[in-house]
């Protein structure tokens, strides 16, 4: 990863994660695990090996106190060679809810992306109304499940899910899951394709070099 993400908010460090962040894999696991017997649904669980993984590839975020308590984390994941990244695993704990945290999470995992990945598609899936509302505000979309990725890879990532088999009796078309897209070409402005007449157009310079001209005639018959 190019791009390193690192800022400071109140009490808290934000930063991708390097190797020195690998022993909180456990309790990340662990958190994420109990997030979704608590919800019930819209989070996946994900393995130790498999975070410790994720954080030493530089594509997860982890939030840290100042007395160097874990406060809050998440990863992103790329699919379709680059094409698609996913913002996923967002995670605060308990104890620092309330503080806008898992608000900011969310844009550094949103930056994160767009700095590495600037012409990839950017999503997320959750049943979350508070996860639904950050992305809204960071110019998301809801769309189908089947808009975004096609990555049986990301789907498999869903079996964890106790909606799994809806899922897939949908050939993940439509759960209860809802999906986000941030499609960079709809944030970039679109011009009609000019011939080189129009853009440096020679008939108004033309006139305005004869202006010039005749003015400075005009000037030199007056000495």
């Amino acid at each position: 990863m190019k791009y390193k993400y690192k800022k400071y908010y109140k009490d808290f460090l934000i930063q991708s994660t390097t190797e020195a962040h690998v022993p909180w894999a456990q309790r990340i696991a662990d958190l994420l695990s109990e997030s979704a017997r608590a919800r019930g649904t819209g989070i996946a669980r994900r393995s130790p090996h498999y975070i410790r993984e994720t954080i030493r590839s530089g594509k997860a975020i982890i939030a840290l106190h100042r007395d160097g308590r874990l406060a809050g984390f998440t990863y992103i994941e790329t699919w379709d060679h680059g094409c698609y990244v996913a913002n996923s695993g967002l995670i605060v704990v308990p104890e620092f809810r309330g503080c806008q945290l898992g608000k900011q999470l969310k844009r550094a995992s949103f930056t994160l992306s767009r700095k590495n990945f600037p012409r990839a598609r950017i999503f997320s899936i959750t049943t979350s109304p508070a996860v639904m509302k950050m992305n809204t505000d960071l110019g998301f979309r809801p769309v189908p499940l089947y808009q975004l990725t096609s990555d049986q890879d990301f789907w498999e990532g869903c079996r964890s899910c106790p909606n799994y088999d809806i899922l897939q009796r949908n050939r993940n078309r439509m759960c209860l899951c809802t999906g986000l897209l941030f499609d960079p070409e709809e944030t970039r402005p679109h011009f009609p394709k000019r011939g080189w007449k129009s853009v440096l157009q020679p008939t108004r310079w033309m006139e305005h070099a004869r202006a010039l001209f005749h003015e400075g005639l005009h000037f030199l018959n007056r000495l």
